[in-house]
């Protein structure tokens, strides 16, 4: 489970993050969606412990990010839009020194299953140097995968995939969370998120401008329109002003999610 609440970052008086509060239970899939600059990488990078926050606080598989950071970290898997791998190790050696980091027993039995299904078996003795970006992502992937998280962040993972290598990480991140991770996926392919994601985040200006299941998301900002989508919504959100949609006009509606 992710569980967020008041996350707040400041650079100065900027605040690139402001109060945002949200939880991912096991199992589900939350789109992270904003305009460029609206604080999705911040909060990423927040959550994965990268950079401190100025208040609030974070917990990650039940374990406190700021006072249990170590314990907290051993259940994540953060994976940046560009990969980044050690020069002069090969893909297996990649695997081998990361599980020896995070103290997997059962390393020796995992890397062959996860070099298999990243189809990087054929790889697995090669550099860097001598992959392509695709490839990149795959052993980056597998690295992240090899200690088992419970708590998983993508920032952009289609970048520079071709398709059959985007239809194939499409399923694995749709597994991890059959699996029980809690998954967070931020990116601008709003198609992508909208065929895989249980839940959205949208945040603007560093602010939650909606949170929610995918189908309440789109309740709230349909404003009686029908055939409403994530694209919509976006537009929506990143249109209008700082003023909430009106509330829906049915009784049984639920309230509007702010």
């Amino acid at each position: 489970m992710i569980e967020v609440s008041q996350l707040t970052k400041l650079y100065g008086s900027f605040a690139a993050v402001s109060d945002l509060s949200f939880t991912v239970q096991p199992g589900q899939l939350l789109g992270l969606v904003g305009p460029n600059g609206a604080g999705k990488t911040t909060c990423l990078r927040c959550l994965a412990g990268i950079i401190p926050l100025t208040r609030g606080n974070i917990r990650l598989a039940g374990c406190d990010l700021a006072t249990d950071s170590i314990a907290a970290k051993r259940q994540l898997a953060f994976f940046a839009d560009e990969p980044r791998l050690f020069e002069y190790l090969t893909v297996a050696q990649h695997l081998a020194f990361v599980a020896r980091i995070y103290g997997v027993k059962d390393a020796d039995a995992r890397a062959p299953r996860l070099l298999e299904e990243l189809e990087l078996s054929e790889k697995k003795d090669s550099l860097p140097n001598e992959l392509s970006r695709g490839m990149k992502q795959k052993v980056a992937l597998a690295c992240g995968l090899i200690h088992s998280p419970k708590v998983i962040l993508f920032d952009e993972p289609l970048t520079g995939l071709d398709p059959l290598a985007i239809r194939r990480t499409k399923e694995t991140i749709r597994q991890l969370a059959r699996d029980g991770a809690s998954v967070i996926i931020s990116s601008h392919l709003l198609h992508l998120l909208e065929e895989i994601c249980t839940h959205i985040l949208v945040v603007k200006r560093g602010i939650l401008a909606a949170f929610g299941s995918l189908q309440d998301v789109r309740d709230q900002f349909a404003r009686g329109d029908s055939g409403v989508d994530l694209e919509e919504v976006f537009m929506r959100i990143a249109t209008q002003g700082d003023t909430p949609p009106p509330p829906s006009s049915d009784p049984a509606a639920p309230p509007p999610l702010t």
